[in-house]
């Protein structure tokens, strides 16, 4: 036996374990299923739900096996009579303080309470008293919270302060009087919430859920006064195939489109469009401060990326000091609402004021964003609403279509032709790779070798990269999830960041593991959504932004020039220093 494992019976099983793991992580390793709630993998481990508890020989009492770490010799039962009954006992304690509106509930038919009480068997709740006090928080753009759902499990407790580093969700009070919310129980408003929505998805019920806007575009979609666009993000396609039962990693761009114009959208376009013009406006902006630093001229470097609303209001409210660091792009969601208002009014002959523009996004930061005041440079809201990938999702179902049987269907011109470039803005490490495949060639005036910087891609927290150009080694670095933002952070706030150009995404992974996306969305899903992504980046025929031809046309025909002053005007935008 290696001197850092352990042998270990588990239901009449002998099964090796490493030194330091729980006996959950070794029964999941032998795969012997144990139930969970509170328990996230690589995240947190508590003990607070006891849904996991485990009779082992030797103890008193039955054990929590997601901390219970194992030993040499260690008799392990998961399903004894005494670890089943308090299972499910445990289970009808929590339904019996649980509002129980399953079928009008969001995550009804995916939710984790749900199905635990499926495979327990319960079919009463033989515990009937008083219930906790419940408050709806719908102060969000983004997020609703409903306290009368929330179990106790504290999953977005440890998300929030490990992960994003935010940190705004507490236990509240003690004991029958507890509640999972921000301080004082203060609306989500009114704090420094991010509306990254990854509360949203790792609560195993429906406490925290993202705001429904669907019945905003129904009633656009049924209004004969209005024409109604829509654009669809990267990520999108690589996921909401999971909603209608196919297996993560399938990639349905042209199920998705066609689904769309089913439901009666008057064109349907590419947020991809206004990421390749991302980089054509961020790309242009690098160049020109790192010229400016060469030249000897004070200017904020490194840049990073500013396409991530969650990302921006992160740093408004934590680093506020260091705002000029960032791009002054607006995300893509934002430049094609702006484009859809303008450009796209003239190009249709349709009046600005009767167009409405509807965002399919992997994000419930995006909600947030579009109603950030200074996103009108259209002179109208640049986007007027935002529905997440689950939202389409529900809309779809409702109207009763089945994506996966139409014919592919394909974007609208003028803004629905991309590249590949603009693809892989799904993933983390994709906005500087594609924003060094066109850097790359406009200052070298040389093709590259290779299209694919692997290193600036992978799942690492923070990855830093330095890639030749010219006469210039560029330094970069990725950050993904916003504790690790904050490492950078730190590193630039105390002058020791060595980097020219940094990108930095709130969600862990990128916009593939975003909040609006389908649950359940863990590490193995996102390396698979990751992997369609750069699969469908591999097929396109054009994988570098400056070689989109509509990319060029709508600078001949109306933008004039990158950084230039209508691009300023609609392309651009500025930040707000906020309370934390």
């Amino acid at each position: 036996m290696a001197e850092n494992t352990v042998t270990l019976n588990i239901d009449g099983r002998d099964v090796t374990a490493e030194k330091g793991m729980t006996v959950l992580q070794a029964a999941q390793k032998a795969n012997i299923h144990i139930p969970t709630l509170c328990y996230l993998k690589d995240v947190q481990a508590i003990g607070a739900c006891r849904v996991c508890c485990v009779e082992v020989k030797g103890q008193r009492t039955l054990v929590a096996s997601c901390v219970f770490p194992v030993a040499e010799g260690l008799v392990v039962q998961t399903n004894s009579p005494l670890a089943r009954e308090a299972r499910k006992m445990v289970v009808e304690l929590l339904l019996s303080d649980h509002e129980m509106n399953c079928p009008i509930c969001a995550r009804n038919l995916n939710c984790e309470l749900q199905a635990l009480a499926n495979q327990l068997g319960i079919r009463d709740i033989p515990f009937q008293g008083a219930k906790s006090a419940a408050l709806v928080d719908d102060s969000s753009p983004s997020l609703r919270r409903d306290s009368a759902k929330c179990i106790l499990c504290r999953r977005c407790v440890a998300v929030c302060q490990e992960i994003q580093k935010v940190g705004i969700l507490f236990p509240n009070k003690r004991g029958f009087a507890t509640t999972v919310a921000p301080a004082f129980n203060s609306p989500l408003a009114e704090v420094a919430c991010v509306n990254c929505g990854q509360c949203a998805s790792v609560c195993p019920v429906g406490a925290i859920v993202e705001k429904d806007d669907t019945q905003k575009v129904w009633d656009a979609l049924a209004d004969p006064n209005k024409f109604v666009v829509v654009q669809t993000a990267p990520a999108v396609r690589a996921a909401i195939g999971e909603e209608f039962g196919l297996a993560p990693g399938s990639a349905v761009t042209g199920k998705m489109v066609a689904g769309l114009r089913t439901l009666g959208f008057d064109r349907v376009f590419d947020t991809q469009f206004t990421a390749d013009l991302t980089i054509i406006e961020e790309g242009n902006e690098l160049l020109k401060r790192v010229g400016k630093a060469l030249a000897g001229e004070t200017v904020a470097l490194p840049m990073i990326t500013s396409c991530s609303p969650g990302w921006i209001k992160f740093i408004e409210h934590f680093y506020p000091e260091l705002l000029a660091h960032l791009s002054t792009c607006k995300s893509p969601q934002q430049m094609f609402g702006a484009l859809a208002k303008t450009y796209l009014a003239e190009k249709a002959g349709v009046a600005p004021e009767k167009i409405f523009s509807v965002s399919i996004m992997p994000c419930t930061a995006k909600k947030y964003e579009c109603n950030r005041p200074e996103m009108c440079d259209s002179g109208y809201p640049d986007v007027d609403v935002v529905l997440t990938t689950r939202e389409l999702a529900r809309m779809i179902k409702t109207a009763g279509v089945n994506i996966m049987v139409l014919p592919d269907g394909e974007f609208d011109d003028p803004l629905g032709e991309s590249t590949g470039a603009a693809t892989i803005f799904a993933n983390t490490g994709g906005v500087m790779e594609a924003a060094l495949r066109t850097v790359y060639e406009v200052v070298t005036k040389s093709t590259l070798p290779s299209l694919d910087f692997q290193q600036v891609r992978g799942m690492e927290g923070i990855r830093a990269a330095t890639v030749t150009v010219g006469d210039l080694d560029v330094k970069v670095a990725i950050a993904h999830g916003l504790a690790n933002a904050a490492k950078i952070m730190e590193e630039i706030k105390g002058g020791k960041s060595p980097y020219h150009f940094i990108e930095i995404m709130c969600c862990p992974g990128g916009c593939i593991g975003g909040g609006g996306q389908p649950i359940p969305t863990t590490w193995e899903i996102r390396k698979k959504r990751a992997e369609a992504i750069y699969e469908e980046d591999k097929r396109l025929p054009k994988r570098k932004s400056h070689e989109n031809p509509f990319i060029d046309k709508i600078y001949a025909e109306f933008l004039t020039e990158p950084l230039g002053e209508r691009s300023h005007h609609l392309l651009h935008t500025k930040y707000t220093k906020r309370a934390v």
